[in-house]
């Protein structure tokens, strides 16, 4: 069960999204604000997530999500709002806000919302207590089986990073085969205990990943490593491209809520979203290469594990 706090100026509201939570099954309200000013670190510590009205007399829903993050509160934020300016909403989800829900409240949608982040919540602390085990395991067995296992983990992950890159609109574009090899071979590292905090150098996922899927001659590997990564990039532009248009047309399309902020940098989606605007083809987005492959491939691990 996930414990919720609630920051709203309107205790009506408060109160209705209280109700919501209790008769959903989802968790508790274990606290309520009615400011953003009264929502300090160590009231709001103990929840997973916190909802919280954008606009409050007092200090308001984006400043008070800046000063929990400063102050290092590492649960989720959902917003409500009624506002549709794109630059306050975006200027949102970059101080780390997950999704929204639009005013006037509607009980289907906070429980639809509500049970999204909660489902995927509560997959991250399952998946990490199974990682924890697993870390204090060293359990001998037939290596038939470890190999049928080890290879149904790789199909899996490989039918996970298919269906994340179709939802990408990147499905089938050059470099998506190379993507997959990169799922697959981080897949390995945490399968040999090499547990996976953060990606190894991006040079040294490029050579393996070329080494062990091309074959190709050592004089030859420093250029193919390099048209790797070319490839790479490309695609990734291409699928901050996909989700900044998705954006554009709606602020509230579910994979571009999902993903932008997860997988980029908000402010880079911004710029895109602007470029888009204008028509420009070409982009000064900088790309955070290791947040992308990192985040896809936890993203490929969850969905896999259920």
């Amino acid at each position: 069960m996930l414990k919720f706090y609630v920051v709203e100026d309107d205790p009506a509201v408060r109160k209705m999204l209280s109700r919501i939570v209790a008769e959903s099954g989802l968790g508790e309200v274990m606290g309520e604000a009615e400011d953003g000013s009264c929502a300090s670190i160590i009231a709001v510590q103990a929840a997973d997530v916190v909802i919280i009205d954008l606009l409050m007399p007092g200090r308001d829903g984006i400043e008070t999500v800046k000063a929990l993050r400063e102050a290092h509160y590492g649960g989720r934020f959902i917003m409500i709002s009624q506002v549709e300016n794109k630059e306050m909403i975006g200027e949102a989800y970059q101080q780390g806000v997950d999704t929204f829900i639009q005013k006037p409240i509607n009980r289907l949608e906070v429980v639809a919302v509500l049970r999204r982040v909660s489902d995927h919540l509560l997959l991250e602390k399952s998946m990490q207590t199974i990682r924890n085990s697993l870390r204090l395991l060293d359990v001998p067995g037939d290596a038939a089986v470890h190999s049928g296992t080890h290879l149904q983990q790789q199909s899996s992950i490989e039918q996970q990073a298919r269906t994340l890159l179709l939802q990408l609109g990147i499905a089938g574009e050059t470099g998506t085969s190379d993507l997959i090899r990169i799922m697959k071979w981080l897949k390995t590292q945490e399968q040999a205990q090499q547990l996976l905090p953060d990606l190894p150098p991006l040079k040294t996922i490029y050579a393996h990943v070329a080494k062990g899927s091309l074959q190709q001659p050592e004089a030859n590997m420093q250029k193919v490593v390099r048209a790797l990564e070319q490839r790479i990039r490309r695609l990734v532009m291409q699928a901050l491209t996909h989700l900044s248009s998705l954006g554009l047309n709606d602020y509230g399309h579910p994979t571009f809520e999902y993903y932008a902020s997860r997988l980029f940098d908000f402010q880079e989606v911004r710029l895109r979203m602007r470029e888009l605007e204008e028509q420009r083809k070409s982009s000064a987005a900088k790309l955070n290469l290791r947040k992308f492959l990192y985040v896809l491939y936890v993203e490929c691990c969850s969905a896999s594990d259920t």
